[in-house]
């Protein structure tokens, strides 16, 4: 998995709107002796359609990615795991998962009480 680069170097984004507005004012203050190529304009329309198809595949796969977690998380139910606590490695049996914050966050009971907000992430090993 490729990481993001930090905000600073990446700035704002832009949208498919930002896009066609650009492209409109480039129509809007072209040369009327030298307009525009047909084949430019249509590469142009071309690249926004692609950009537009690529936003919508990246969000399709966040959302993939979000009902991939619940679904593993309610998995684990009844399992024993053993996770990374905040005092270190912990052990015990998955009783509920919480999923109101869009994140899958389970309850596991250990023997020494009761661990709420285990994320996926600090699952070490599945019994």
């Amino acid at each position: 998995m490729a990481t993001a680069a930090p905000d600073a170097i990446q700035g704002p984004s832009l949208g498919i709107n930002d896009l066609l507005q650009i492209l409109l004012t480039q129509l809007t203050f072209q040369d009327p002796l030298k307009p525009v190529d047909n084949e430019a304009f249509i590469a142009q329309l071309a690249q926004f359609s692609a950009l537009q198809q690529a936003q919508d595949l990246n969000t399709k796969i966040d959302a993939l990615s979000a009902t991939q977690a619940a679904l593993q998380s309610v998995g684990l139910l009844g399992k024993t795991v053993d996770f990374n606590g905040a005092s270190g490695p912990l052990s015990g049996t998955v009783k509920a998962v919480a999923l109101s914050t869009g994140v899958p966050l389970l309850t596991v009971t250990t023997s020494t009480g009761t661990v709420p907000g285990v994320s996926l992430g600090q699952i070490i090993t599945v019994h």
